[in-house]
């Protein structure tokens, strides 16, 4: 029979035993210090997306860059570049008739997209640029009207695109694009660019381009 002492020690034995094996064995969950397996994995997904964030904004970047150089780099050309292509995409619009519903969704979403970048490039540089120059009043009339155009996308998006009203509406909405359009491109923009200096201009485009690439 063993002594209380003997028992004691291999108790103590045991458990020694039992503290080394857990401590040379984990789980495949641990991510804990000297967890080798699992830096690779955190490695990789990091690198992944560093990638993607960089392929992003290089296609953004592409994408301005490549508008802007149509227009020759200049604020003013680059908006009235996409008044132009804006209201080539009504008349395609324009054009579809009550069967061709698929058609006529994709497209306000494609108009809805451009005239969100384009407000967004003025309301963000332009107009508190006129603001500045003491030019309030237009700024604050083609702002105005920038909320009637949020008001017609909402109308046609929640339309049924096969509905009487949808071509009148649409109609409408173009022929608000384009007044709005000509007002900037004919008064208000040329006699804003003509009392700026080539700083001031230059400045403009590059502040324009960097928010719109934002929404790109």
């Amino acid at each position: 029979m063993a002594t209380r002492n003997e028992t004691r020690e291999r108790n103590r034995r045991s458990t020694n035993g039992n503290r080394k094996s857990d401590s040379t064995e984990r789980s495949a969950f641990s991510f804990g210090t000297g967890d080798t397996g699992a830096a690779p994995l955190l490695g990789a997904l990091a690198a992944g997306a560093a990638i993607g964030i960089g392929a992003n904004w290089a296609r953004k970047f592409i994408q301005q860059k490549s508008e802007s150089m149509m227009a020759g780099g200049e604020w003013d050309q680059i908006l009235a570049l996409e008044h132009k292509a804006t209201l080539a995409k009504f008349d395609l619009l324009l054009a579809t008739d009550d069967s061709d519903t698929g058609k006529r969704a994709s497209l306000v979403k494609t108009i809805h997209y451009a005239l969100n970048k384009h407000a967004h490039q003025e309301e963000q540089v332009v107009y508190p640029a006129l603001r500045q120059a003491n030019e309030t009043v237009d700024a604050d009339h083609l702002e105005h009207e920038h909320g009637y155009v949020k008001t017609y996308l909402y109308r046609l998006e929640n339309m049924e695109k096969d509905s009487a009203e949808f071509l009148p509406t649409v109609r409408e909405f173009r022929q608000l694009i384009e007044e709005h359009a000509r007002m900037e491109e004919e008064q208000v923009y040329p006699r804003f660019k003509a009392a700026l200096t080539p700083e001031q201009d230059k400045k403009i485009s590059m502040l324009m381009n960097k928010e719109g690439m934002k929404m790109n």
